[in-house]
């Protein structure tokens, strides 16, 4: 009796707990505790930018820090560049994003958007001293810089004979005018005024604000359970006054009536399997992806050749008697091998004509002559390693023999060492071919077209990441792959020893 009264009062006990739980459970927010990664891209200031002391700054992190306060969850950034935003909410790597991304049909379609958060528009920003464009109408032939994927680079497509340079921010497409390789700028407006307005890029000045009425808003994936509850903090935002202060905050004036919904809500994009749809995106996007290949293997095949110049001197040079010059090889070669590639075509490209003008001088790069001169100079310090090791692979013997017969010390390089050493070389030197075609995509980074570059503009226009990439990454698996056969017939040919067995057989 006494055990089934334990057994009772424990089941009594269970019972008891669980009711208080639940109800305890009815007084919590599900959304309490919660924390939603956010793409964003901070390079778009005053909406987007890094203090500093390196600390996210600007509207949108103040704005969406206080949609996650009111609406009790927690927000951790990701900083993702700007064409890679959508991809990533389509693949749900990320559960938002806050990038000044403008609410656009096509981008509905992918992805979902929250109720417009900022009316904006595009500005045309030209140099103060153009004389020549006056508005829209007159940047008809003329060379534009836009950021990749953005609405301002949509707009400048529809230019009659524009030649439009694609950059991955807009600081970067800013630069690009101020260095007097462009004529003119397609970017929001609001990113611009505070470009100049802050004194960071003097003697440029905007024609014509807002050639079209734009609205940004918070995006998520489709079907999101976090759109509703963005959308629900930055109601009451609106509502209680709090988003109109933030926007006093950063631009010194009072906030525009905004819609209560998105203009493009519940779009759908429908079409084939995705299977089909896939191998279609990708049989229509290699053309394009080929003729990027074309400007790939002409930036590869010129800068090796410079590179295979340059470095054999150098090379050489690492082995000189003369001290300063062996000084002065060594210093080259652990410089270009000691910084990253992309900083010094940033440093050719950018950092040069800036200087240049700043002392008075009129200065401005081609994109290919910048691109080849900073591959050549960075290959030029790995060859002239591979250089270096294959000349004091060669017995001294052989060095001290041509000497006895009467050969000078260059006729001795020229025509007894090299060509030995060379043959060594070619495994090394392919390998370096190699690398330098697949450098290539950094070029991308000063708005050349190539392969890359080429995907990324295909990826800006219809979202489909994963197809054009693979696209991509097959175009230079083939090269690679050719070019690696290249070099091993290339070896057996000039090594007589593999050559004649090869016949042999």
């Amino acid at each position: 009796m006494a055990k089934f009264s334990f057994i009772c009062w424990l089941r009594w006990c269970v019972v008891v707990g669980f009711s208080c739980l639940l109800l305890a459970g009815c007084g919590v927010n599900p959304s309490a505790g919660k924390t939603l990664r956010v793409a964003t891209e901070p390079a778009f200031p005053p909406f987007e930018f890094k203090g500093q002391g390196g600390e996210l700054q600007g509207f949108s992190f103040d704005l969406m820090n206080a949609i996650a306060s009111s609406a009790n969850f927690k927000v951790e950034f990701q900083s993702i560049p700007f064409d890679g935003i959508i991809p990533a909410l389509a693949a749900k790597t990320v559960d938002a994003a806050i990038s000044s991304i403008t609410i656009t049909e096509e981008r509905a379609k992918t992805i979902s958007f929250s109720r417009p958060y900022f009316k904006a528009g595009l500005a045309i920003a030209i140099r103060a001293d153009n004389q020549n464009i006056t508005g829209f109408d007159s940047l008809k032939n003329k060379n534009i810089a836009v950021q990749i994927g953005t609405t301002g680079a949509a707009k400048a497509k529809s230019i009659p004979g524009v030649q439009i340079r694609s950059f991955d921010s807009a600081p970067l497409a800013l630069q690009e005018l101020f260095n007097g390789n462009v004529d003119a700028v397609i970017n929001d407006a609001p990113v611009t005024l505070y470009a100049i307005n802050t004194g960071n890029l003097k003697g440029i000045k905007i024609v014509q604000q807002l050639l079209t009425e734009e609205f940004y808003g918070i995006a998520t994936a489709k079907n999101s359970p976090n759109l509703a509850l963005i959308n629900n903090g930055l109601d009451r935002l609106l509502k209680n006054g709090t988003y109109s202060q933030i926007y006093q905050k950063w631009f010194k004036t009072k906030p525009p009536s905004l819609p209560v919904k998105s203009p493009f809500e519940n779009q759908t994009s429908a079409g084939a399997p995705k299977i089909f749809t896939s191998i279609g995106v990708i049989l229509q996007a290699f053309p394009t992806l080929l003729q990027g290949a074309l400007v790939t293997l002409q930036l590869t095949i010129l800068s090796v050749v410079f590179g295979l110049l340059g470095g054999s001197l150098i090379g050489i040079a690492r082995l000189s008697h003369v001290a300063p010059l062996r000084w002065v090889a060594r210093a080259y070669v652990d410089f270009f091998r000691g910084t990253p590639l992309l900083v010094q075509i940033f440093m050719i490209y950018f950092g040069l004509p800036a200087i240049l003008q700043e002392l008075g001088l009129t200065f401005t790069f081609d994109r290919l002559v910048a691109g080849v001169i900073a591959l050549s100079l960075n290959s030029a310090a790995y060859i002239a390693e591979v250089v270096r090791a294959g000349i004091q692979s060669i017995e001294p013997g052989q060095a001290e023999a041509a000497q006895s017969l009467g050969l000078s010390s260059v006729q001795i390089m020229s025509s007894v060492i090299f060509p030995q050493a060379f043959r060594r070389m070619i495994p090394p030197l392919g390998n370096e071919f190699i690398s330098l075609l697949k450098d290539t995509s950094l070029v991308a980074v000063i708005g050349f077209e190539e392969l890359f570059r080429k995907g990324q503009l295909i990826v800006a226009d219809n979202y489909r990441a994963f197809e054009i990439y693979a696209a991509v990454a097959l175009v230079y698996l083939c090269l690679t792959l050719l070019f690696s056969q290249a070099f091993s017939r290339l070896e057996v040919w000039m090594n007589p020893v593999k050559r004649r067995r090869k016949y042999d057989t």
